[in-house]
């Protein structure tokens, strides 16, 4: 059972570890986020368009950060400079918060609240980023 087990997590290693930086990463962007509703709008569930892209901006700002060395470390194990792969992480990150800021406004315009629309956002925004990272940033050339 144990063998069986080493075999199918070298086997899909990469997702494995994906998911729970991704979890980890989740925890800290949602925590700034969430402590920026508490600070700078006194916790409302149901933020204006406004709220939503100041709070989606920072959510997005600490999880590029979180994310961009945790991925590099221990997801995808990258020995590229730094110089040439930060950008096209950035890059990739915009085009997500995007989509994350067109997520939240649409469904807490249809009166989701913040936390149900944070969870449909974050599966979406989660999906792309492993997308992104795997096929353009963090993308191994075979020699």
């Amino acid at each position: 059972m144990i063998e069986k087990a080493k075999v199918l997590y070298k086997k899909y290693e990469e997702i494995i570890v994906y998911l729970i930086v991704g979890v980890m990463t989740t925890i800290v962007a949602w925590a700034a986020k969430f402590i920026a509703n508490a600070l700078l709008f006194h916790n409302t569930m149901y933020p204006t368009p406004f709220e939503n892209t100041v709070l989606s901006t920072i959510n997005w700002v600490a999880g590029v950060i979180f994310a961009y060395f945790t991925n590099r470390r221990f997801v995808f194990k990258s020995r590229e400079p730094m110089r040439k792969e930060a950008p096209k992480f950035v890059l990739s990150r915009v085009s997500t918060w995007i989509l994350d800021i067109v997520v939240m406004q649409v469904l807490t315009a249809v009166r989701i609240n913040l936390v149900v629309a944070s969870v449909i956002s974050a599966v979406l925004v989660t999906i792309a980023n492993y997308v992104f990272s795997k096929l353009f940033v963090f993308n191994k050339k075979k020699d």
